[in-house]
């Protein structure tokens, strides 16, 4: 690709590795861009953050393209993971330490199953105290982080499939297809809670965005290194 194909627009598949968050991954092609081409300024933007613990496809917009965003980061994504049972954390994922443990041993795979169905369609739900989301101008990570406590409401959230595709307690394997604004660690949370027993996300891998898909993405690095060197 040119510098004007950036300029102009183009939708970029990366898959997201363990531990980048995806701001790094949006200033690292940006970086590469201005250096290839020799420019100060090119417009680079991601659609939808993946969690420094998650990997998986990550959209990238250039240039023009930016005015694209808000629209992938509207559709329908599909997720794969592990929740972990019996074991709660403060961030409902391994970014904190287990905080409160529960039974399990009253947990049959029958039950998991039937469980899964209370949480397909419309529900409420509460987003984790450790994202993102801002109130009052300050992102609930911060506020969390400094011990300090806030009222979060549940919002609106659609889930078409909620599928369990492997049990082998305390862990269990699953895949969910989801709206916007769909917290994957709240789901695990949850779900342990509707266990009568507690639960937190230990992998995750966002799959499809829409019609794009993963195994169409590719690593930040080797993406730059076939276009950007």
């Amino acid at each position: 690709m040119n510098l004007k194909d950036y300029q102009e627009g183009q939708v970029l598949l990366i898959d997201k590795p363990l531990e980048w968050t995806s701001f790094q991954i949006v200033n690292k092609i940006r970086w590469h861009i201005r250096q290839q081409f020799g420019i100060k300024k090119i417009k680079v933007g991601h659609a939808g953050t993946l969690d420094p613990l998650a990997s998986g496809l990550l959209i990238l917009c250039t240039g023009k393209f930016t005015k694209k965003i808000e629209e992938y980061q509207g559709q329908i994504k599909e997720y794969t993971g592990e929740i972990t049972l019996g074991a709660t954390t403060p961030s409902y994922d391994l970014e904190t330490e287990v905080n409160e443990t529960f039974p399990t041993e009253h947990i049959t795979n029958e039950l998991i199953y039937e469980t899964t169905k209370q949480f397909v369609g419309e529900i409420d739900q509460k987003p984790p105290i450790f994202s993102a989301i801002k109130k009052d101008g300050k992102r609930l990570y911060e506020l969390a982080r400094s011990g300090e406590t806030t009222e979060i409401k549940t919002r609106k959230i659609s889930i078409s499939t909620f599928e369990i595709t492997k049990i082998n307690l305390p862990k269990v394997e699953f895949r969910v297809v989801c709206s916007k604004g769909t917290y994957i660690r709240s789901l695990a949370f949850d779900f342990g809670n509707a266990l009568n027993s507690g639960g937190h996300l230990t992998a995750l891998r966002r799959t499809k965005i829409g019609e794009f898909n993963v195994e169409n993405a590719k690593d930040p690095l080797l993406f730059i290194e076939e276009n950007l060197s």
